[in-house]
Parts: structure tokens; C-alpha cells; sequence
């Protein structure tokens, strides 16, 4: 038997849509301008350059519907509307023909952003960790199992803050798709149950503040809502 020294943290998970089962959530992985108007509205040349990919920790993860708290250390706090893929068979050099063999299923996530400390650490040519990767910065609906709705191509994503559309843009604008980001990813590392792919925002990006109501819609997903908390 094993004996730890300190007692092991709970598992992080997400709910899946037939609200009892919930998906042990294991590493979340980020791909970053992913849409090219928000490549360029980052001032990025959107040509289809290979995927770059950052992380955070599996237990920044926070449900919709959950006050989110207003992050210390900032203050720009941006929204970033996502499909969420969940990662349900693991494998190392997966092909593309055959990677949406891998995802149990998918949902709605928000990759909030401290955009101030984001822009730091560019101009210092520093990691992103502090400004994608803190408590409560993995906003994620519930997942959609993909034996029951497919895999998602093409589909508005939306968001409003306040009321107001803020993001529109759709799936099939992705320059990497689905398909093609497991097989980046399954080449840099082995894929494992658990593991979770946020695949990029369309353009639209911007500030949240104390007390805003952030909705995110993806076509076949349904919406999610969430409030920034004071």
C-alpha cells in the first residue's frame, strides 16, 4: 500500500451531459491563434504555420454556472470563447485520418486570459504560464460524448458579455482543425484519457470586469453562462 506523505488532491473533473458520470479531467492543453482574424487582431500573420500549444493546470478548471473570481494582478481580464475536446483513447504519433478516434467528446470552454501579463511576457520573450494558468482560468460546460453528437466541423461560437456579442466566428474557420491539432499534439507527447484540447477563439476578444455575465453558444453544444465575480 501506497503512503503518501501528504493526502493526495481530489481528481479535477468536468460533468458530462447525462449529469450523474464525470469526465477525470488529467491535462489541458491550449492552441494558440488558431482563427486568423484573431491571429491578426493579436497583430500575428495568420499563414498556416505549424500549431503551438500551452498549458494549465488541471485544477484551473472551473464549471459554467460558477461565480468566477476576479484574478489578482490584473486588470484586463479577457474572455476567449473555445470547443473543448476531450481526449478518451491516449496515443503517441497519431495519424489525422484516424485522431477523431480519440475524443470521447466535446463542450463549451472559456480561456481566460490575464491579456496585461500576457503582453509582459511577449515583450519579455517569457513563458505565458502566469497569464493563462491561474486559479479559475478553464471555465468548461459540460461534455457532449461524441457517440452521441458527432464530431463538431463547422457551427457558430458566440459570446456576449453583458448582453452584447462580443465573439462570432465559426468552427470550420479553425486553420487547424480537430483532426489535425491531435496529430501535432500526439507527436510532441503521448495522448492520455483525460487529457483535454482547447482549440483556439475567434476574433472578438476583450475585457471583462467585475460583475459581467459572459454566454458562450457553440452550435450542437448549447450555452453556457458564467459571472465574473467581485
Amino acid at each position: 500500500m501506497t503512503r503518501f506523505v501528504l493526502p493526495p488532491a481530489p481528481v479535477p473533473s468536468i460533468s458530462t451531459t447525462d449529469g450523474e458520470s464525470r469526465f477525470a479531467l488529467r491535462r489541458v492543453f491550449c492552441v494558440g491563434r488558431n482563427y486568423a482574424e484573431h491571429a491578426r487582431e493579436m497583430g500575428h500573420d495568420p499563414n498556416r504555420e505549424p500549431p503551438f500549444f500551452f498549458t494549465k493546470p488541471a485544477d484551473a478548471v472551473i464549471a459554467a454556472g460558477q461565480p468566477v473570481p476576479y484574478p489578482p494582478q490584473t486588470t484586463d481580464l479577457h474572455h476567449e470563447a473555445e470547443l473543448v475536446v476531450a481526449i478518451g483513447t491516449g496515443g503517441h504519433d497519431i495519424p489525422a485520418s484516424s485522431a477523431l478516434d480519440h475524443v470521447w467528446g466535446y463542450g463549451i470552454g472559456n480561456d481566460l486570459t490575464r491579456r496585461d501579463l500576457q503582453a509582459q511576457a511577449k515583450k519579455l520573450g517569457r513563458p505565458w504560464d502566469m497569464a493563462k494558468g491561474f486559479n479559475g482560468s478553464f471555465v468548461c460546460g459540460p461534455l457532449h460524448p461524441a457517440a452521441s453528437i458527432g464530431h463538431p466541423a463547422q457551427g457558430a461560437v458566440r459570446l456576449w458579455v453583458n448582453g452584447t456579442l462580443r465573439q462570432d466566428g465559426d468552427l470550420s474557420e479553425m486553420i487547424w482543425p480537430v483532426a489535425d491539432i491531435i496529430a501535432h499534439l500526439s507527436a510532441s507527447v503521448a495522448l492520455a484519457p483525460g487529457d483535454v484540447i482547447m482549440t483556439g477563439t475567434p476574433a472578438g476578444v476583450g475585457a471583462l470586469m467585475r460583475g459581467d455575465t459572459c454566454e458562450i453558444e457553440i452550435a450542437g453544444l448549447g450555452r453556457i453562462t458564467s459571472t465574473i465575480a467581485g
